[in-house]
């Protein structure tokens, strides 16, 4: 062999060699995308939308809110998986990596539950930053008691037109780092990213969400932009989506058939938030896209 041979057959075999290390030290992205099994390891992490106050039995922190009739648990005994729930009402994105207050209880980041172990996520987060939820459901309905046929919380809100458009971005940018971290944590995890209902109606008013009639559309506009942050930013994040508001079409607030509770829940729940149908349904669809591969 020449000096000249020796020398590529040493550099291919030294590059051969740093292949096979990387190999071993990436994280294996096809292993985010299995169909989910028996017996694997699930995180759930969110606000209130997760956890579903008042559905079922109480479970996790007091403060938090958290459910056993929730999506998570629905579908952990669905697929047989070991559950961590860490979601906790009133969340917002930084809690994914800062404590969180949430009554009496200092609650570790949700984030903390996620390990090297970890084989399935599901990631809903991004309406309580700013308040904004709060502000629509609670705020808005006060301003209506005094301006019940006007628009006052849009009128509000374009005092300060730069505030949500602000706040969106920063949920969409927030979800993208928080899925990274969760593959920096758990590489072989698939993570899914959850999407809100639908929770005011396109159309018409009720008593059970006594805003002003001008203000629906705001209303039903700023759920949709967080919707939309969220799709947009598992995209971005190369996480899936599970779109939750065409499923719960017609099943607003004001609905026939409501998936989520008014200011009065006629059933077991906690008012603007959904009822046990609403958290069947994501349950089902996540079951549906965790049981195949992933795109």
């Amino acid at each position: 062999m020449s000096a000249w041979h020796a020398r590529m057959a040493a550099g291919c075999a030294l590059v051969l060699a740093l292949a096979a290390c990387t190999s071993d030290d990436k994280p294996d992205a096809s292993g985010n995308k299995r169909p989910v099994e028996a017996g694997d390891t699930y995180v759930a992490l969110g606000d209130s939308y997760t956890s579903a106050p008042g559905v079922g039995a109480p479970t996790g922190p007091a403060g938090c809110l958290q459910t056993d009739g929730n999506y998570p648990h629905l579908l952990a005994a669905a697929l047989d998986l070991e559950l961590t729930d860490a979601s906790c009402g009133g969340a917002k994105t930084e809690n994914m990596t800062t404590r969180q207050q949430a009554g009496g209880d200092s609650v570790r980041p949700q984030l903390d539950a996620v390990t090297k172990t970890t084989d399935l996520v599901t990631l809903s987060i991004g309406a309580n930053n700013g308040e904004v939820y709060g502000s629509l459901v609670i705020t808005c309905a006060q301003l209506a008691v005094g301006n019940p046929t006007g628009a006052p919380c849009s009128d509000l809100a374009q005092q300060n037109p730069d505030v949500l458009p602000k706040i969106f971005d920063e949920v969409g940018a927030s979800i993208v780092e928080i899925v990274g971290e969760i593959l920096e944590r758990a590489p072989k995890a698939r993570v899914v990213v959850v999407g809100y209902p639908q929770i005011i109606p396109a159309t018409g008013t009720c008593p059970e969400l006594p805003l002003g009639a001008g203000d629906y559309p705001f209303g039903r506009g700023v759920i949709e932009q967080f919707v939309e942050a969220q799709r947009d930013a598992a995209a971005e994040a190369g996480a899936e989506y599970v779109d939750v508001w065409t499923a719960t079409e017609g099943h607003d607030i004001c609905g026939e058939e409501p998936w989520i509770a008014g200011v009065r829940p006629t059933r077991n729940a906690t008012a603007y938030h959904p009822y046990a149908e609403e958290q069947q349904a994501v349950a089902d669809l996540v079951e549906e896209t965790v049981s195949g591969p992933g795109a």
